[in-house]
């Protein structure tokens, strides 16, 4: 199959050149492809003419998108919008990269793949929109959702909470924050079992099972052996940012584990990725 991957120099786009080594990769990122332009976006897909799309590109920061939600929109909305075009145009299948931010945060129990979206603050609703243009253009597509992505390299929670921990010895970590941690190696081999099916529709593939901020923060210092630091649990009332994240948003696996598609649990996967990397 020929692929092009947008977004292929970021954390799931290179975790996705990694494990789709089976399939011909075409990779795109910024300055080459810019999606808010959508001659740019017609030009490359109508000359590679892949049979699909994986749509990782995005504006991630979303403390950056509560600060300008226009940009936010643009990028992740009107960018979605143009390469949805250019794959309904070339008919291409497009699997499109989303967020479990597309949902309020209120479920206790998490969200199944078909409920209503409501997102709470600019990127999710610029994700929310992404998702809209994806389904109103195109018939066939995957839309993939997850939570608390990391990876090898570059900034995230757990190198945040371990870097803190060492120099500080204690923590302060919000306890109202759920949703589920994943590992991008695991995200990247989910979606390349999905895109084999041709089952197409709306997965949610992040690690199995969800926890707090507090709690994942606590198996990072227990598997780092820093159980000696103190983990004091706060509410986000107590800590200021500029976006509101989904309070209980955890995503449950249906879709894709009827097709067999199973994620294993997150503390397997933050055990694999502490004794590879940290």
């Amino acid at each position: 199959m020929k692929i092009l991957i947008t977004g292929n120099l970021g954390q799931l786009g290179s975790a996705l050149q990694a494990a789709l080594t089976q399939h011909q990769i075409t990779g795109f990122d910024l300055p080459e492809l810019n999606i808010t332009h959508k001659e740019t976006v017609f030009e490359i897909i109508g000359k590679t003419r892949p049979d699909l799309v994986i749509h990782a590109a995005a504006y991630t920061d979303v403390d950056g998108c509560a600060r300008n939600p226009e940009l936010a929109y643009k990028v992740n909305g009107l960018g979605t919008q143009n390469v949805a075009l250019a794959c309904q145009k070339f008919d291409v299948e497009m699997a499109h990269i989303s967020s479990n931010e597309v949902f309020a945060g209120d479920k206790l129990d998490g969200y199944e793949e078909w409920m209503p979206l409501n997102p709470c603050n600019p990127y999710g609703r610029s994700k929310a929109a992404a998702e809209f243009h994806v389904r109103s253009l195109l018939s066939r597509y995957y839309i993939v959702r997850f939570s608390w992505l990391y990876a090898p390299g570059g900034r995230n929670f757990i190198h945040a909470i371990l870097n803190r921990a060492r120099e500080t010895g204690q923590l302060r970590v919000v306890t109202d924050e759920v949703a589920n941690p994943t590992y991008v190696n695991d995200l990247a081999a989910a979606i390349a079992q999905l895109i084999e099916t041709h089952q197409y529709g709306t997965y949610h593939l992040p690690n199995n099972g969800a926890c707090s901020r507090w709690e994942f923060a606590n198996e990072i210092l227990r598997l780092a052996g820093l159980d000696d630091v103190a983990n004091t649990p706060i509410l986000s009332s107590e800590f200021v940012r500029p976006s509101t994240p989904p309070p209980y948003c955890a995503l449950n696996n249906i879709a894709g584990k009827a097709l067999g598609i199973v994620v294993r649990p997150w503390q397997e996967a933050l055990a694999d990725y502490l004794r590879e990397y940290a």
